[in-house]
């Protein structure tokens, strides 16, 4: 059998690395993975884009095959309009979608969270990210927002933005590979970045973005000027993801033109990225 699934990116509104506790959001950013059964000699092959690293997609099958106990071989392929390396979760959307389309091609139906797991677990066998990224996964899976102990895999909270939200998105062209962060010390954002989960906790997740972004940014070294810029053109809120460089603002349908024109710089790319709030479960194809 042969199995298209597609998962999405997402945008931070409270980064997880300093804590273990993070708060993300769906972003329509998508990526696909296509995977079809092979006999269990085939092993497991993997086609990615150049300049993907296959390593990610290679651990997602072959756990989604450990964790199912089943004989066979798996053949995969994946497409991403995922910025790498931005903090737009390009990792996380891969993961799902291969483990996604992994399961569906052998005849397994997985729970959502253990699909999310095993995701997880594959981008830390990769190393791909520094914590396991479980709020990123949810968020990708899931949509919405989601608010999660990444200690523990667990979710804390389920919500949704305001329906007339939309993402501007700021795609510097340099990259932040996560290996590139491993001897960055965070305890000293730990009590900024306490503070902006609270506040995403009690639903203001505007204020908790900024708080975030406002604690990360000088630590990664990301300059913060156009999120500054941004909310003076009418973003309701604007903030480093993840851990960079990229910037996204949130903003109502008016205020798109001249958010998008602020944030315009030689060395980088503006998208407007609808919010997503679909599961990933309803999006195979």
């Amino acid at each position: 059998m042969t199995v298209r699934a597609s998962c999405f990116g997402a945008g931070t509104i409270v980064n997880a690395i300093a804590t273990g506790k993070g708060v993300a959001f769906g972003l329509a950013l998508r990526a696909s993975a296509t995977a079809e059964a092979k006999p269990e000699t085939f092993g497991v092959r993997i086609d990615v884009p150049h300049g993907v690293d296959s390593s990610l997609a290679l651990s997602a099958a072959r756990m989604t095959l450990r964790e199912t106990d089943v004989e066979v071989g798996l053949a995969i392929s994946v497409d991403s309009g995922i910025p790498i390396s931005r903090g737009l979760k390009s990792s996380s959307a891969v993961a799902n979608a291969v483990v996604l389309a992994s399961a569906r091609a052998i005849g397994v139906e997985l729970e959502p969270l253990e699909m999310v797991r095993i995701g997880v677990n594959a981008a830390i066998d990769a190393g791909v990210t520094l914590t396991g990224a479980f709020d990123d996964a949810c968020a990708s899976f899931f949509g919405g927002i989601v608010s999660t102990d990444n200690r523990s895999y667990r979710i804390l909270g389920r919500d949704r933005f305001p329906e007339d939200l939309v993402a501007v998105v700021q795609v510097p062209d340099r990259m932040i590979p996560k290996a590139s962060l491993k001897g960055v010390d965070f305890a000293s954002i730990r009590p900024q970045v306490e503070a902006a989960f609270r506040l995403a906790l009690r639903g203001d997740y505007f204020r908790a973005m900024e708080a975030n972004s406002a604690a990360y940014a000088p630590l990664l070294g990301v300059d913060e000027t156009p999120a500054v810029r941004a909310r003076k053109a009418g973003a309701i809120a604007a903030g480093i993801s993840g851990t960079g460089p990229a910037i996204v603002a949130l903003v109502r349908p008016p205020h798109v033109g001249p958010v998008r024109k602020t944030m315009e710089e030689s060395a980088s790319d503006v998208r407007v990225v609808p919010l997503n709030a679909v599961e990933s479960r309803e999006v195979v194809v």
